[in-house]
């Protein structure tokens, strides 16, 4: 039998249960993977708490999106895939968990050079970052304002804006400024006098915004910069972004992602993988929790209590 994570009610992480469940089967198409680290991130939070919509629950309802371990198995028209091989996985529910079945299309192969940690904590933040900077338009000669840059997604955003050749502003409590100059970015203090700051920090002006804070003060602030509102971007306010005549990608927005978008999400797993590989890219890391302690986890990512992306390992 494996095990996995999962929760039967909407409610506080305490409905987080670890259960015994069948031994996955790859079906066609599909790989068995043995996870041996499974990413956390804010949206599993959201989704167990009901802050994010979803259906109701009718079964235990698996967790989390993002993982990596060692292929078990392969499904018919598996190509390209062997047994024994390393792979991270993205968009698939259920990587909390000792084994899942994963399609083919969400996995990518995981070099020797390369954590199963680094790779479960690829997924969701890089490929938000990747896509929204994409759909942005982000390229070398911009200056790029990142709202909540320590953050994961924030920290990815900033590394690929750098890689393309942008000049990047972030926003970030003091003591995580210095993480944010290692990556290349002009580290900026949140909270009054935020616009100053960033006038301050980009005398030649901002010509582009992502916001993953998703607070009044970064709206606002983004506004007061960049006259173009489809160069600004939110992940976290879907639900109103509109209503500033902004774009959103996540978040809760209504718009759903286009195919290209969805197809630049994907593209964002080998690339940051052979950009870690390449001493390009860093995944910060923060606590290590044995599977069963999911629920600790979940309130970390909540309270915002851990630096870091939080890793489950089975």
């Amino acid at each position: 039998m494996a095990h996995a994570i999962v929760y039967t009610e909407f409610g506080t992480p305490d409905v987080l249960h670890l259960v015994e469940v069948p031994d996955p089967m790859a079906g066609r198409g599909e790989v068995v993977v043995r996870i041996e680290a499974a990413g956390v991130n804010p949206i599993d939070a959201k989704l167990r708490g009901a802050v994010r919509p979803s259906p109701p629950i009718t079964e235990p309802r698996a967790v989390g999106f993002d993982g990596a371990g060692v292929i078990e198995a392969l499904g018919d028209g598996v190509e390209g895939f062997a047994v024994g091989d390393r792979v991270a996985i993205r968009d698939t529910l259920g990587t909390y968990a000792s084994a899942l079945a994963v399609p083919a299309a969400n996995i990518a192969p995981i070099p020797d050079g390369v954590t199963a940690a680094e790779a479960a904590g690829i997924g969701i933040p890089a490929g938000t970052a990747y896509q929204a900077l994409k759909s942005l338009g982000v390229a070398a000669g911009d200056v790029l304002l990142v709202h909540a840059g320590s953050g994961a997604v924030g920290q990815a955003a900033v590394q690929f804006a750098v890689a393309w050749g942008a000049t990047v502003v972030a926003t970030a409590s003091p003591e995580r400024h210095d993480q944010l100059r290692e990556l290349g970015a002009i580290p900026v203090a949140y909270g009054d006098g935020l616009l100053d700051r960033v006038r301050e920090a980009a005398p030649d002006g901002v010509t582009v915004v992502l916001d993953c804070a998703g607070t009044d003060e970064a709206i606002q602030t983004s506004l007061a910069l960049v006259e173009d509102r489809d160069r600004i971007a939110t992940i976290v306010r879907g639900p109103d972004a509109a209503s500033f005549g902004i774009r959103a990608f996540s978040g809760g927005s209504p718009v759903p992602l286009t195919e290209q978008e969805q197809a630049w999400r994907a593209e964002a797993l080998p690339v940051t993988i052979g950009l870690i590989e390449a001493g390009a890219f860093t995944i910060e890391l923060g606590p290590e929790l044995p599977l069963a302690d999911a629920a600790r986890a979940h309130e970390l990512v909540e309270a915002h209590a851990a630096d870091g992306k939080i890793v489950l390992i089975p």
